[in-house]
């Protein structure tokens, strides 16, 4: 398994956008679907700071994720875009072998 995880700190009177944007359903859920290799993305509210959250996207393999940065990365970078005005502060932690 590959995982990817992603540091990000919210705005309050963002904060119910940017959960549907990137919880379990939220968009970028629904693009990473289009992959049968995607196994699933966990949305983490950190429970002292206010705004702060994680997100751990899981893949099948660092292959498998790659393959589908380059078959949609027009659809990636749109949505990045989108998402932009959501997120104060993001941050890639890192990219991971399970």
């Amino acid at each position: 398994m590959f995982v990817v995880v992603w540091q990000f700190e919210i705005a309050e009177e963002k904060i119910a956008a940017f959960e549907a944007a990137y919880g379990a359903d939220g968009s970028w859920a629904q693009l990473f679907r289009t992959s049968p290799k995607y196994l699933g993305t966990e949305l983490l509210r950190d429970a002292y700071v206010p705004g702060a959250y994680l997100t751990i996207d899981r893949w099948a393999s660092e292959d498998d994720f790659r393959a589908f940065r380059k078959e949609h990365d027009r659809e990636y970078e749109a949505l990045d875009r989108s998402c932009d005005d959501l997120t104060g502060r993001e941050t890639r932690i890192g990219a991971y072998t399970v």
